[in-house]
């Protein structure tokens, strides 16, 4: 399977993709508390191909299987936007595996991850008035 998305190419509305890349960075490890109300540890690790870089969201487990310049697949992944920034990250059916395919030169001078995107407000339509106001809908008989 040869269909890989580049960094560059990832946007924030980025799902099931598959990203070969090379770890340049993981950082510590911290504890967060979920929407739902669970403690989860977070890594985040910046992976680059020759298009890019992007910051990459590893939880719990996720964050043993990435060594800094292990070249990397991360399959089934997609992008959210964490304070508004870019973040790729393992879908529930995805997983990281170690490649074997070597990620050479990495364009270090384009940073997906240090963008700021606004989220995208769900649009909400204008209510439309069915009447009511000044006018008498009771029926004269």
């Amino acid at each position: 399977m040869d269909e890989f998305t580049k960094v560059k190419d990832l946007n924030q509305g980025s799902k099931r993709v598959t990203v070969l890349a090379k770890v340049l960075n993981v950082g510590e490890p911290k504890q967060i508390q979920t929407r739902y109300g669970e403690q989860k540890s977070v890594t985040e690790a910046v992976l680059g191909d020759e298009t890019g870089k992007v910051t990459m969201s590893l939880w719990n487990e996720q964050a043993s299987q990435v060594e800094v310049g292990d070249s990397i697949v991360v399959e089934n992944g997609y992008v959210s936007l964490v304070r508004g920034h870019m973040r790729l990250n393992v879908g529930k059916y995805g997983s990281i595996k170690k490649s074997d395919n070597e990620v050479g030169e990495i364009n270090e001078s384009l940073d997906m991850s240090e963008k700021e995107y606004q989220a995208e407000e769900t649009e909400r339509r204008p209510r439309r008035d069915f009447g009511g106001g000044n006018r008498n809908f009771r029926r004269r008989y």
